[in-house]
């Protein structure tokens, strides 16, 4: 009898105990602890299986968010790329959109810098382009060109434009790419005084009305936000003058295309005789389409076809004004 009785206390105390155990195993897995039952061993299964369920939880909500949030932001983009009705849903506008096409044998180097991009006749030692993007910070920079430096281009080998070819000439080194355009960074500002980015200019247009619209398109992309600008030497005929031992070509010209993207897609042409002397500003302007017949150069040739022979058809100086 007392047997039984005793076999029947230690029922009931093993069931106490397991409900016990049970219970602060609850809490300690709840508080992210691992629990040791009586027996000595750590009931990491059970910590597992509860460890497995928040991170399988936490999984679904990272997901749930990244798919909200990538929603949001292609929404974004597609509405960013709808910014223009009359063209395509998928056009992106980028700096491919600076390089004109070559055509025949408009050969040369193409020179890739942090300033510019230029294709540089090594023949005539000037480039025959210099292809920027002019952006509003651009205009603010702290640089000066006080501590720049007219240099050779040493990557393009010789003979090369060197200082002693401009000495007495009667032409100065006329930037292509303009110091004031890229005062933002310094290197960028040094390499804008590379003779692979100047071209023999008399002093009166360099100074006068080639200055002038080179601060009117800083003015530009103030007002505008952006701007891709190509500019660069016209060549008439086969035979040109010369300056320096290493026969520097003089350009007959100069030309410079300037194209807006902001709000409706425009562009403007100018063409400037190499003469010295001042002219209205609007004299020189004309239709991109004019300065390509003139160059031989295709320009802006990444824009969609609608765009391009739109803004290049025209040239409206009073909608920049």
């Amino acid at each position: 009898m007392i047997n039984a009785h005793f076999h029947t206390y230690n029922i009931i105390m093993s069931k106490i105990k397991t409900i016990i155990g049970s219970v602060l195993a609850a809490g300690v897995i709840a508080a992210g602890g691992v629990y040791a039952g009586s027996n000595g061993e750590s009931n990491e299964d059970a910590v597992t299986t509860e460890l497995v369920k928040k991170k399988k939880n936490k999984h679904r909500h990272k997901n749930k968010n990244h798919n909200d949030n990538y929603g949001y932001k292609q929404r974004a983009v597609n509405d960013n790329a709808r910014r223009y009705a009359n063209e395509p849903s998928t056009t992106r506008y980028d700096e491919t959109i600076l390089l004109p096409a070559i055509r025949g044998n408009q050969g040369g180097v193409i020179l890739r810098r942090k300033a510019y991009t230029a294709l540089y006749d090594k023949n005539m030692r000037i480039p025959r382009w210099v292809a920027w993007h002019l952006t509003r910070q651009h205009t603010y920079g702290r640089n000066s060109r006080k501590n720049a430096q007219f240099a050779e281009d040493e990557s393009v080998g010789r003979p090369r434009a060197t200082n002693f070819d401009y000495m007495s000439s009667g032409y100065d080194r006329g930037h292509m790419c303009p110091a004031g355009d890229r005062k933002l960074d310094a290197q960028a500002l040094q390499e804008t005084f590379l003779f692979s980015n100047c071209c023999p200019q008399l002093h009166g247009l360099n100074s006068g009305d080639w200055n002038d619209l080179e601060i009117q398109c800083r003015e530009w992309a103030q007002k505008y936000g952006s701007l891709y600008i190509v500019c660069g030497p016209v060549l008439r005929g086969v035979n040109h003058k010369t300056i320096g031992k290493n026969r520097v070509v003089v350009p007959e010209a100069f030309f410079k295309v300037i194209l807006c993207m902001d709000g409706t897609p425009k562009a403007l042409g100018f063409i400037y005789e190499h003469v010295s002397g001042h002219k209205n500003m609007g004299s020189r302007v004309c239709s991109v389409d004019q300065v390509e017949r003139i160059t031989g150069f295709d320009f802006f040739t990444a824009l969609p076809d609608n765009v391009e022979n739109r803004v290049e058809a025209t040239a409206n100086f009073s909608e920049w004004r």
